[in-house]
């Protein structure tokens, strides 16, 4: 990587596009970097990438399908409950990491200059890595359940790349705001007590439309749910409520694809636009 001092500073080569070598090389040891440290100092180490989704699924499931008895119409409930807690998981994950990153690696932005994207990719990325882990470990359980293997579990990726772009477009855009105003965070972490309880993670979307289908209808058209029930759709039952199967009007189904696309290109012009100034307000 070509070097240039500048005003007693270290400088890089700014090339923009991701595809760029340099950029790559660079994506890929922040990356690296960023997944030995989430866990450096820690007894267990890597295991808790498999242990916090696996404890949260194990906490709920206790609560609301034995005690409470969620779930007794959905086949194989376990499996669709551990689908949900992990794609909240990584949803979660993805988005902390990713508004923090530009104020955690303050100290490298300030030194060296280079696409500022990369920094939030980085973040991100991690909870990817943690996420593949998470989805072997939900399709071992789903064979061990009962459940039948599908073609439609080829059409998990791309759903799981839908809700990574909406989580890289919160990133971008909190992540933006977060340089210059550290409260974001912490509104953020209310933001996402609220939102566990607004998708169907615990709860089955059939309850809610059994007292209101409009109801239903709204809590579809998000897009964290509509991601989590297609994933469920497509790799545990076929019964599970979709945007697609329970919303007939064809614009409203592809609502949430259209809410993501216009959160994740507004918030990277946003991004690029404060990225100028991120080096003095970091």
């Amino acid at each position: 990587m070509t070097k240039t001092p500048v005003h007693g500073r270290i400088t890089t080569m700014n090339i923009p596009h991701i595809f760029n070598k340099k950029n790559r090389v660079l994506l890929s040891e922040l990356t690296k970097t960023d997944f030995k440290l989430r866990y450096q100092g820690s007894v267990l180490g890597y295991l808790w990438a498999l242990l916090r989704p696996l404890m949260m699924f194990a906490i709920l499931y206790i609560v609301f399908a034995k005690l409470l008895r969620f779930g007794n119409d959905i086949p194989h409930y376990p499996v669709y409950l551990l689908a949900g807690t992990t794609i909240w998981s990584f949803f979660t994950e993805c988005t902390s990491q990713g508004i923090q990153a530009m104020v955690v690696r303050g100290d490298l932005i300030r030194k060296i200059s280079f696409p500022k994207y990369i920094v939030v990719v980085s973040a991100t990325l991690t909870a990817v890595i943690n996420m593949i882990i998470n989805l072997i470990v939900v399709i071992i359980f789903a064979l061990i359940n009962g459940v039948e293997p599908s073609w439609t579990w080829l059409l998990v990726p791309f759903s799981l790349i839908e809700l990574y772009a909406l989580s890289l477009g919160i990133s971008f855009l909190l992540g933006a705001i977060n340089v210059k105003y550290r409260d974001i965070t912490s509104i953020w972490d209310v933001c996402i007590q609220a939102l566990f309880y607004a998708v169907p993670i615990i709860y089955p979307v059939s309850m809610v439309a059994s007292s209101s289908v409009l109801a239903a209808r709204i809590i579809l058209l998000n897009p964290i749910a509509q991601t989590i029930q297609d994933i469920r759709h497509n790799l545990i039952t076929h019964e599970t409520i979709t945007t697609w199967n329970f919303i007939d009007n064809h614009f409203l189904q592809f609502l949430p694809i259209l809410i993501i696309i216009i959160i994740l290109i507004s918030a990277s012009f946003y991004f690029r636009k404060k990225s100028k100034t991120f080096a003095e307000d970091v």
